[in-house]
């Protein structure tokens, strides 16, 4: 494909603007891998993606059709290799980490916003404009938590490296899933039986997604806050609490989904209420209204 090899040519320049920075060529990489390989996992939802399907089809010698999931699986790093390094080149460029830190509120920290200027750049950079926003409320990815030490790297001092507030490390949650465990998994989704069938094969991949998302998106919260303990009194405790406040609705909104796709998936009502600790008939009114809320 024209696109793979151009990139290929191209990731000599990112390699070298890499050791210009002082960071590891391969930790660059990574990390953009990383934030790529969350996107293609997401595309499914994504209507107004072309790209990615049309290269897919190429690998797949015409038509993935007829075997999507094992190709999504195998050609996925050939497909998004052209992304890879764009983000890569992209996250070295200190006009981006400026966007980010001014995103950020600067000196009068603030959420990073759903339509910052950093995200809008970006995926106008990889060849979608729509990306941005999408981009930038996945709160629990790589790319925000790349963004997050960007921003604390600014305010406080550098750890070294494989610290948190180093901004090139790559989380273990982060890291993308191996084509060898993916395989894994889905020969074992295809033999799985009934309400034992494995987490995958039993809810179904949007409902993983904002799960995960939830999750993730909490998570993020929590560490944003972690720097957030200086100032007047009154302007940090509004800032903490709001924030945990938000993450307490995210954590609440992920264990609802999940006790959601734990019922519909098969496991007994009795079984998840005492997982969460709530009488049975509470845990059943809750579901019922989360469910009618969700049909409206």
């Amino acid at each position: 494909m024209p696109e793979v090899a151009t990139a290929q040519r191209r990731w000599t320049g990112v390699e070298r603007r890499a050791v210009r920075a002082g960071a590891e060529p391969e930790r660059v990489f990574a990390l953009a891998q990383a934030v790529v390989a969350r996107w293609w996992d997401q595309a499914y939802s994504w209507e107004r993606e072309t790209i990615w399907p049309r290269r897919l089809h190429q690998v797949a010698g015409g038509d993935a059709g007829g075997d999507l999931e094992r190709w999504r699986i195998v050609g996925r790093d050939a497909v998004v290799f052209p992304e890879v390094v764009t983000v890569a080149d992209a996250l070295l460029d200190p006009a981006m980490a400026e966007l980010v830190w001014v995103d950020s509120g600067a000196g009068q920290p603030r959420a990073l916003p759903a339509d910052g200027m950093f995200c809008r750049r970006l995926g106008e950079r990889v060849g979608r404009a729509w990306l941005g926003p999408l981009a930038a409320t996945d709160h629990g990815g790589p790319l925000i938590a790349w963004m997050g030490g960007v921003i604390r790297r600014r305010r406080t001092a550098v750890g070294p490296p494989g610290d948190a507030d180093d901004p090139w490390w790559v989380r273990r949650e982060h890291q993308p899933a191996t084509m060898a465990g993916q395989l894994r998994v889905l020969g074992k989704e295809k033999r799985a039986p009934g309400s034992g069938r494995m987490w995958r094969a039993a809810v179904p991949a949007e409902q993983r997604r904002l799960i995960t998302s939830a999750i993730d998106s909490a998570e993020e919260q929590l560490l944003q806050l972690r720097g957030a303990q200086t100032g007047p009194t009154a302007d940090v405790a509004r800032l903490l609490l709001r924030g945990l406040g938000h993450s307490t609705a995210l954590i609440e909104n992920a264990w609802k989904r999940t006790a959601v796709a734990a019922v519909n998936g098969g496991v007994p009502l009795e079984e998840v209420a005492r997982w969460v600790n709530l009488p049975i008939e509470v845990l059943r009114r809750m579901l019922t209204a989360d469910r009618q809320e969700d049909d409206r």
